[in-house]
């Protein structure tokens, strides 16, 4: 696994488009604000040709040009690490523009973003070999004040920590708009995490003695994605978790448009196609569309799967759409170790 250099004052950050771009408010006010910010902190920044742009269907650009404006920041030296500019709908549909040998043969170089932004960090991961930062896209970085996970993910560029550490709140619905664009995260909602094993709960919010630890390497994202992805000339995950067998994959799973049905439909998909052959455990982040249909909830949609496997299931995480959430370096061997309503991820780069 090769682990890219640590941002450093005076390196310079890239920001690109492969999804949407920041063209509209309250966006581009944000991602503007960020810009200022970072140059305050002393870093130098460049932008990609298609930050600014809303000329695609689902994504910045047409494919062809985010594909491009992908090879040329990943594989030019104008730039130390990139963040993408957001997430958006049909990413996908650059990758045949995206030459992944190459980048496999470039300088590696962290990449940060989430939600649509797995159709690039989960190839570079299992295609190129390289770790990236499943974590929040450029305009988060605008609001104020940071918010701690804010700080987390700017740590995690730099180097200055490996371990991240779930937040006390959580925002249901945020209060950014156009005449807000630098609202930080409206946190109303108490953390309540539940832990499963064998289909059985095993811990929840209330347990505030109990312990539970599982160790592997992260793997994951968004799953509407990833269930897209799979099958397809861009699914390496055959090969990537064979190759680390020895440390087990430990997946990390959220959902954006997908409901429950879709999210146990999705389960059902990566686990006919092999995916979970050696898996240490499961780190779900709280479904954004989590209505029950049908009696089925969101817990079930994924136990009815992942039960089978008898490890440790850990549920309502911070990961993914209903922010906060924990930066996580996707391709690390991580600790995950959850005391009673706290869980803290270890991650080491090896």
């Amino acid at each position: 696994m090769r682990y890219p250099k640590d941002l450093k004052k005076g390196d310079t950050i890239g920001f690109l488009a492969p999804s949407f771009g920041c063209n509209t408010e309250p966006y581009r006010s944000a991602f503007d604000h960020a810009l200022d910010r970072w140059q305050e902190m002393g870093y130098r920044t460049v932008l990609g040709p298609n930050c600014y742009v809303g000329e695609g269907i689902g994504i910045s650009n047409t494919p062809e040009k985010c594909g491009a404006e992908v090879m040329q920041m990943f594989c030019g030296q104008e730039s130390d690490v990139l963040i993408s500019c957001g997430g958006g709908e049909l990413m996908c549909e650059i990758l045949e523009h995206v030459d992944f040998g190459q980048l496999a043969q470039a300088p590696a170089k962290w990449f940060m973003g989430y939600s649509d932004n797995t159709n690039l960090v989960y190839p570079l991961v299992t295609l190129c070999d390289t770790a990236a930062i499943y974590g929040p896209c450029a305009a988060s970085f605008g609001m104020e004040p940071w918010h701690a996970s804010i700080r987390d993910a700017y740590e995690l560029l730099t180097g200055a920590k490996r371990v991240v550490e779930s937040y006390p709140m959580w925002e249901r619905e945020s209060l950014r708009d156009e005449e807000n664009p630098l609202q930080p995260y409206h946190v109303t909602e108490p953390l309540a995490i539940k832990a499963y094993a064998g289909g059985k709960m095993i811990m929840n919010p209330g347990e505030e003695k109990a312990e539970l630890c599982v160790t592997g390497r992260l793997l994951g994202g968004c799953m509407d994605c990833l269930v897209n992805l799979l099958g397809t000339k861009y699914d390496g995950t055959a090969a990537f978790c064979e190759k680390y067998r020895e440390d087990g994959i430990l997946w990390m799973l959220e959902a954006c448009d997908l409901n429950v049905m879709g999210i146990r439909r999705a389960m059902w998909q990566m686990e006919q196609a092999g995916w979970f052959k050696h898996v240490k455990g499961f780190l779900f982040g709280r479904a954004l569309n989590s209505e029950p249909m049908m009696d089925l909830d969101a817990y079930q949609a994924v136990l009815a799967v992942a039960a089978k496997y008898n490890v440790p299931v850990i549920m309502d995480l911070d990961i993914g759409h209903l922010s906060p959430m924990m930066p996580l370096v996707v391709g690390s061997v991580a600790t995950v170790t959850l005391r009673g309503n706290h869980v803290r991820v270890e991650m080491e780069y090896r």
